[in-house]
């Protein structure tokens, strides 16, 4: 459950209850009960929005490159602001990435034969390993 369902939960004026009872009972930290979310100020949504509009235009952009065009462009920013930033924006760099799970065509695909199978005695099934272990 969210600390703001929580929060929602709790009553200041119980008769019996203190906010710290309460809190205990529902395992809510009394400071998480006093915190009020501070909003984001005009300064990082104009740099939201530079970021947006850099990252519109050159999608394959990561943070390093758009705080180098952002720079260029006379806005000081640095790479871990932009990087923090578009991860709050849920943006990220399209790249080739390497395709390290798909199987090659000409692999066969073995069958796993046991898996239907219930082993309930001693030595039904054996295993091996074929690590090898330079000595």
């Amino acid at each position: 459950m969210s600390p703001a369902k929580k929060r929602s939960m709790i009553q200041r004026d119980h008769p019996d209850l203190s906010i710290s009872q309460q809190c205990k009972l529902v395992r809510l930290s009394r400071s998480a009960f006093y915190y009020t979310p501070v909003g984001i100020d005009t300064a990082t949504l104009s740099m939201m929005k530079e970021i947006d509009r850099v990252f519109t235009k050159y999608p394959f952009f990561g943070s390093r490159q758009i705080a180098a065009y952002l720079r260029r462009e006379g806005t000081i920013v640095g790479r871990h602001r932009v990087r923090r930033l578009m991860a709050m924006m849920g943006l990220e760099a399209i790249y080739k990435r390497p395709r390290t799970s798909q199987p090659h065509p000409q692999h066969p695909v073995f069958l796993y034969l046991l898996r239907k199978m219930q082993i309930d005695r001693p030595n039904q099934v054996w295993c091996a390993d074929i690590t090898f272990v330079p000595v």
